[in-house]
């Protein structure tokens, strides 16, 4: 096999090829990968769908999940992103042109996520200063609504300015900008080479000392011991495959991206399978690490492990800044563990977003990176000091359901049946296992054609059957139209209207000369 490339340029010895940004190596790409998996979702959401879902039952499920959606659509998109050497929506280009607007849709869509995902973040940080001295006071649910957040009556009322919060966005939105303008390598590789191992560090300190506090049994007893009853009800497989599915970052136009900065001879099969088992193992440690905490405040105040449990953000807001208010110096230092790694695992991920968003930009422009996250960097901190107002946390809730349980639902349904049945998962397949020790078979095709968009197509009937039947959260339709629905209609006219406009770079062309260059 002889392989010619003409547009290699050899200067004093050196082969330069003037191609897209590249990981410095292997295991960078994969922490990178795992750091944006690796997510706010995983501390506060996966414990408690495990304890919610059958404990121990879960794991079938869960697992099932895994390796029929999980595994096969991280194969998908490492695989799209590689071959076609793109961003989401010049993969789709590549793949086939017809399909470059569903690039689009997940790339605007982490726009918006990144405007909630950034205030949640300035949360966090604020809340790592308040742990020194247990500044939520005696009454953490009254303090972070009322004196915190400043929480308004409606969506609709944003009363003042919340300064903290606002501060805390541009903050994060500063630290994206410097790691993204930095570049793949010199950037995101080292940030993650960073704060993923010291985030597992924290967090397996935050384990060591929960189990050993008096009642932590309790919590884990609560947590995994199995209700099969639970596996035969429907809900409960939903719920499985959503967690993998949000977990992963799949269609969001993050791996894709990703993998667009792969070397050409990678291992992608392995890294999709490393990937999703060490977003796993991360949330399993949480799930040990929280329900150990949530057992010792049982315990401490007498009552049953279903009076303290709960998720999200009241979990982290208002449940465990309880804990720490009763447990002396170590609640002081477990404060500043937990939300410091809030703060870290949202980085990672935030920076990811960033890049799946400005990847796009840069292909399709052919501006220059530092200007792209610079424009991005300006309007996003225009964007989500929205979020720094009475009405924040309600603007929040509504977005992220909706782009949760149909923005994203709808992308990968979308991407699992246009590689299934448009560009065909053999082209996929074929060209990962060229550089795979682990080899994927035909069965691999049948997931994505059949096991995962079906699965997907029951995920997005409930949600909207629920929707229809009771509006979310109580909110009237005005609202949901124009924090929920409203987003998902940008989504798509953005994405139709980005894939009307020519690439300027003449990034098609480009790939199209190099695959003739290629003599086998």
């Amino acid at each position: 096999m002889i392989e010619i490339h003409i547009k290699a340029i050899k200067r004093g010895g050196v082969i330069m090829d003037n191609k897209r940004d590249q990981w410095g190596t292997k295991l960078g790409f994969i922490l990178a990968a795992v750091g944006s998996a690796v997510g706010l979702g995983n501390i506060w959401r996966f414990p408690y769908l495990v304890y919610e879902n059958g404990g121990g039952a879960f794991l079938v499920p869960y697992f099932f999940a895994i390796f029929t959606a999980g595994i096969p659509l991280l194969i998908l998109e490492y695989g799209m992103g590689h071959k076609f050497k793109g961003s989401t929506p010049l993969a789709m280009e590549r793949g086939n042109k017809k399909w470059e607007w569903l690039g689009w849709w997940p790339s605007i869509t982490a726009f918006f996520i990144l405007g909630y995902y950034s205030m949640i973040l300035s949360w966090a940080m604020k809340y790592f200063t308040l742990s020194f001295s247990k500044g939520w006071g005696s009454d953490p649910n009254s303090f972070f609504y009322n004196d915190f957040l400043k929480l308004t009556d409606s969506p609709f009322q944003f009363g003042t300015v919340i300064w903290p919060v606002l501060i805390g966005i541009i903050l994060v939105w500063g630290i994206s900008w410097f790691i993204c303008y930095k570049g793949v390598k010199g950037g995101i590789e080292k940030l993650n080479k960073v704060l993923l191992p010291t985030l597992v560090g924290i967090m397996i300190v935050i384990v060591v000392r929960g189990i050993t506090l008096e009642g932590a049994t309790l919590g884990l007893n609560k947590l995994f011991t199995p209700d099969w009853n639970k596996v035969m009800e429907p809900k409960v497989w939903i719920a499985a495959y959503g967690q993998v599915f949000y977990s992963l970052s799949l269609a969001m136009g993050i791996m894709m991206t990703y993998s667009s900065y792969l070397p050409k001879k990678t291992d992608i099969n392995n890294s999709a399978f490393m990937t999703a088992f060490a977003n796993c193992g991360f949330e399993f440690l949480c799930a040990i690490g929280v329900f150990a905490i949530l057992g010792f405040m049982a315990t401490s105040q007498g009552v049953g492990i279903d009076e303290v449990v709960s998720s999200g953000i009241g979990l982290a807001f208002i449940v465990f800044p309880k804990v720490f208010s009763v447990m002396g110096i170590w609640g002081t230092i477990l404060g500043c563990l937990f939300f410091t790694c809030l703060v870290f695992a949202g980085l990672t991920s935030c920076v990811s977003l960033v890049e799946a968003v400005s990847s796009a930009i840069i292909d399709k422009t052919g501006w220059e990176r530092k200007k792209v996250v610079s424009v991005i960097a300006l309007a996003g901190v225009v964007m989500s000091s929205t979020f720094a107002s009475g009405a924040g946390l309600y603007i929040l809730d509504i977005m992220d359901n909706f782009i949760n349980c149909y923005g994203i639902v709808v992308v990968g349904l979308l991407e699992a049946i246009v590689i299934g049945w448009i560009i065909k998962p053999a082209t996929i397949r074929n060209h990962t296992n060229k550089t795979s020790y682990f080899r994927i078979g035909k069965w691999w095709d049948f997931t994505v054609k059949f096991i995962t968009p079906t699965m997907l197509a029951i995920m997005l009937i409930s949600n909207f059957v629920k929707e229809i039947k009771t509006p979310y959260g109580g909110y009237n339709i005005p609202e949901l139209f124009a924090y929920g629905w409203s987003v998902i209609a940008l989504g798509i006219i953005g994405a139709l209207l980005a894939s009307k406009s020519p690439w300027r770079n003449k990034a098609i062309e480009d790939f199209k000369e190099e695959s003739e260059e290629e003599v086998v």
